[in-house]
Formats: structure tokens, C-alpha cells, sequence
């Protein structure tokens, strides 16, 4: 980016030394990784949950109803001395037109010009991408999302091989139980629930909560193929990580595993400068 972000140290963390696990192709962990000043950022709720809505909302199609919608009828209003109340009624006494009856128009129906983005600037948004990211590092916050795994310390960052040395689903399943994040696939895939209500009948049948969200170096390699199906998992790259990967719902707090070319691409994306 050409813009460089200037910000201060988040006063919690800022003794603090923030490393984290990094585990090979088997699952092993072989080390520390001392993660960037990227993660040392203040996590803003604020400013994370209004990037959200913006690009939630960016995502909304208007929509609106015909101007004549209930009002096609050939119901007139009678007058008075008939002892009922006072609409538009067919020649057999049956109302129409007005809200209260069957058949007529709604009150205050949606409107193609109402205005439903939320605007935010692009630098408000990268400091909500920010903000995002050093907050998969604080696992209090991860544990709030509701998010359930077997590591003290956040995000996971697994070797550049570990994407090339899985292709099928039923082979990463030992991978990801040896790097801690199995269990929270299984709450996602636990918790899966039909939905309430009529969104059932327009494609949302099911409510899926959001598990492991993986940041890999392409969507074509392996491991990105062998998770994608898994139920919660989100998978993304450097070039393309949004506030809906980071914070759905505009919640920070991702369990999130990151390989660690895919690592140091972000951290050269988000150059943060300290003062």
C-alpha cells in the first residue's frame, strides 16, 4: 500500500512479547515466531463493527414495490349514514385500498433510492483490517467469539510446506487435530441448525456458525481444497482479506491460521510504523 499507517502501541500489550506457534507439513511444532508490530495494534471495536456494516451493507440489493401495489381495485368510498367506517368499499360492502384491509397497499413499503451503504473511508477501513488482525492474537477474545481450541497462543502459523501436503479432506483431519483447531470445526459442525422463520424457503435453510478462517498464499493449493468444505472454515489470502473474514458480525477475535509466506505478504500489505 502506498499510504503507511501510523498508530501507538496498544497500552495492554505493549511489555508484552506476542509470539507464536508455528508447526510443520506434520502437525509438529517446531518453533516461535515473534510476531509483527502489525499485531500490536489497539483492537478498536468501534471503528471494526462500522467496517463491517460497510461492507455488509455493500453487499444489500434496494429494492422496492410497485406504486400502484394494493391500490388496483375498483373500491370507492361511500359516504356517510351507512353506520361503517369510512373507506373504500366494493359493491359488496368488502373494504379495500387502505392498509388495515385484505388486499391493500402496505404502510411504509421499502424504497429503491433509501440510502443502505455505510460509507467508510479506505483509511478507516484498513485501520479496522488492522485492528482486526492483532485481534486474533489476543485469545481472550477469541475464547469471547466462542471459538474452542487446544493453544495458548494466537493465530497459528503452520509452514509454507503444510499447503502442498494435503489434498483430501479426510487426510487434514489429523493435521489440524495436532495443531489445535479440530475441536472448533466440530463445534461449527454441532451447532449447525435449521433456521427459523421463512428465510428457510429463500435459500437460508441452515445457520452455520463461523469456525477456522484460513489464510494461505492461493485458493488453488491443496489445503485450501482440502478444508474449504469443512463446516465454519473460511479461507482467504493476503490480497483479499476483508473485515467479514477477520470479524463476522463485526466481532474481532478470528481463530485464525495463517501460513507464514501468507504472513509476512500481510504484514508488507499493512506496513505499520510506531511512534
Amino acid at each position: 500500500m502506498s499510504r503507511v499507517l501510523v498508530s501507538i502501541r496498544d497500552p495492554h500489550v505493549e511489555e508484552l512479547k506476542l509470539t507464536s506457534p508455528i508447526y510443520d507439513a506434520l502437525g509438529n511444532k517446531v518453533g516461535e515466531l515473534e510476531l509483527p508490530d502489525l499485531f500490536y495494534y489497539p483492537v478498536r471495536k468501534d471503528i471494526i463493527n462500522r467496517a463491517f456494516l460497510s461492507a455488509f451493507t455493500a453487499m444489500l440489493q434496494p429494492k422496492g414495490r410497485d406504486l400502484l401495489a394494493g391500490k388496483r381495485t375498483t373500491a370507492k368510498y361511500w359516504g356517510v349514514g351507512y353506520g361503517l367506517a369510512r373507506v373504500p368499499r366494493l359493491p359488496n360492502g368488502t373494504a379495500r385500498f387502505v392498509v388495515s384491509t385484505r388486499k391493500g397497499h402496505i404502510a411504509f413499503p421499502p424504497r429503491p433510492d433509501r440510502r443502505i451503504h455505510e460509507e467508510v473511508n479506505k483509511y478507516e477501513r484498513v485501520i479496522a483490517i488492522v485492528s482486526a488482525l492483532a485481534a486474533t492474537s489476543r485469545v481472550e477474545l477469541v475464547r469471547e467469539r466462542g471459538h474452542v481450541f487446544n493453544s495458548d497462543k494466537l493465530p497459528i502459523v503452520i509452514a509454507d510446506e503444510a499447503e502442498y501436503s494435503y489434498s483430501k479432506s479426510r487426510e487434514v483431519r489429523g493435521f489440524l487435530e495436532k495443531i489445535g483447531v479440530w475441536s472448533d470445526i466440530e463445534r461449527s459442525y454441532d451447532k449447525t441448525r435449521i433456521r427459523s422463520g421463512k428465510g428457510k424457503m429463500r435459500g437460508r435453510r441452515y445457520i452455520e456458525p463461523r469456525s477456522v478462517l484460513f489464510v494461505l498464499s492461493s485458493y488453488n493449493t491443496p489445503l485450501a481444497k482440502a478444508v474449504r468444505n469443512f463446516p465454519g472454515v473460511d479461507i482467504a489470502t493476503p490480497t483479499n482479506l476483508s473485515i467479514l473474514h477477520l470479524a463476522p458480525g463485526g466481532v474481532p477475535g478470528r481463530l485464525m491460521v495463517i501460513s507464514k509466506s501468507a504472513l509476512s505478504d500481510v504484514v508488507e500489505k499493512y506496513k505499520v510504523v510506531y511512534i
